[in-house]
């Protein structure tokens, strides 16, 4: 690792403006570093060729500057369209995929300067929070190269921690940018559903649940990033109110009221030894002058969790039937991908609506509490990164998991009602594992989370405190 890879994104913004760095040695060096470490962690896939990639990077050295982003390398989870890159989606049918054009929010990015070096690696369809797959292997972690990068922006997690990139985008649906942000000691934001817009595709009314948004080592790198994929789209229906979150970012916090969620009331097992950890970052918060107080469960986690999945296989069957229902292709998908669209065809109009009868209670009840509280907290993860060979964990403390996915049943409170989160990493664990707290809050509260995210950056920066592979 180098000093110009070390550099937060808008350092090296702000040394590109002033000339003091140029868009060229940027590029060799983000080169020579991805070219150091990611033979072992796999975060980097369908990375451009080096000649042509510095060839561009001269051109933009040459030419008026963009925005913010102007030179600086970033690559595409491998869920979204980057145009003469594969789309792959982990899946071997797409792996020769080549996109003819941007996704809207690649688009805004390049329009802001950013060079597009390549894709961050993610597991097939995006399906599940450990990376990897059967077209580019698995991601592993840059703090333990035996263990998970986490997912489905494990790849981009990863790639930040490891100093191969600067800033990323990645995307949530269950946790999936908060999840590798926990496990590679960097911070992912959700944002509130419909802040950033996704692909016109489909339906753009009924499936509420994923969303894309950004990640970096740094709430300021990362609030920038938003700011710029942020924005609705008069195509589609569900478009938040956009205020930027930088200019902010640096507002006091001291007492503001947070809500401790822990593992509501047991309902959500975890690994011996993580909610301790959890627990340790309370008075650090107290510290800032936060005001903390534990909260009750409440809501019942078991109805989260039945409309969670109802409303997420619903959604999964949407979008991948068209693969199961051509028996040439679905041998071709994995078996979470068939379990999920099966259930999703098995449900009937009013199963659907009881799910979201559900989901409309938690929301109200959320919703009583953020009259009290400013923000609410949970641990990130249940448990600290696993073993990259597994397919995901079968049992937490003893608790045996009955789906693939029950291990992340504690980033669901969020996710299913489209809030915004923040991941704030902790001080390394005992057993010198990463983690992560998740703060969330109402709807359109993007710009005080990443307030909070900023004061517990500012006094502790567990995330540049220790780069790994250095």
């Amino acid at each position: 690792m180098n000093d110009i890879t070390n550099m937060t994104a808008l350092d090296q913004s702000q040394a590109i403006a002033e000339g003091q760095l140029s868009a060229a040695e940027l590029m060799e060096a983000t080169l020579s570093q991805i070219d150091r470490v990611n033979p072992q962690v796999n975060a980097i896939v369908s990375l451009r060729d080096a000649d042509e990639l510095m060839a561009e990077a001269r051109a933009m050295d040459e030419t008026p500057r963009k925005g913010w982003l102007h030179g600086i390398p970033v690559a595409v989870k491998d869920l979204a369209n980057a145009e003469g890159l594969p789309t792959s989606m982990g899946n071997p049918m797409f792996a020769n995929s080549i996109a003819p054009k941007d996704d809207l929010v690649v688009a805004r990015m390049r329009a802001a300067g950013a060079v597009v070096i390549g894709k961050t690696n993610t597991p097939e369809w995006g399906l599940g929070s450990h990376t990897f797959n059967p077209v580019h292997g698995a991601t592993r972690n840059p703090y333990d190269l035996s263990r998970s990068a986490g997912g489905s922006s494990g790849g981009a997690a990863a790639a930040l921690a490891a100093r191969m990139l600067s800033v990323a985008d990645g995307s949530d649906m269950m946790g999936s940018l908060r999840n590798p942000g926990a496990w590679n000691n960097v911070y992912g934001f959700r944002p509130t559903y419909g802040r950033v817009p996704s692909e016109p595709v489909g339906d753009n009314f009924l499936h509420q649940l994923a969303t894309l948004g950004p990640m970096a080592r740094t709430p300021r790198d990362m609030a920038a990033l938003l700011d710029t994929q942020a924005g609705a789209d008069p195509r589609q229906p569900h478009g938040a109110s956009y205020d930027l979150t930088l200019p902010s970012i640096d507002a006091h916090v001291k007492g503001r009221r947070i809500g401790w969620l822990g593992d509501w009331g047991g309902a959500f097992p975890m690994e011996a030894g993580l909610m301790s950890h959890s627990e340790e970052a309370i008075p650090q918060l107290e510290a800032l002058g936060i005001i903390v107080e534990p909260v009750a469960p409440p809501f019942s986690a078991d109805a989260i969790w039945e409309s969670w999945t109802t409303l997420r296989s619903w959604a999964i069957a949407g979008g991948l039937s068209v693969f199961y229902n051509d028996a040439s292709k679905r041998d071709q998908l994995k078996p979470e991908a068939i379990w999920e669209i099966e259930r999703g065809l098995s449900f009937s109009a009013m199963d659907v609506h009881r799910a979201s009868v559900l989901r409309s209670d938690w929301f109200k009840i959320c919703s009583t509490l953020f009259e009290h509280y400013d923000a609410l907290v949970l641990p990130t993860t249940q448990l600290y990164p696993f073993p990259v060979e597994w397919t995901y964990p079968t049992e937490i403390g003893g608790q045996a998991m009955d789906t693939y996915h029950r291990w992340m049943h504690i980033v669901t409170p969020v996710g299913l009602i489209g809030l915004p989160c923040i991941n704030i990493p902790l001080e390394m664990g005992a057993n010198g594992l990463p983690a992560g707290l998740s703060l969330f809050g109402p709807r359109d509260s993007d710009a005080a989370l990443m307030q909070l995210g900023q004061a517990w950056h500012k006094a502790y920066q567990y995330s540049l405190s220790r780069a790994p592979l250095s």
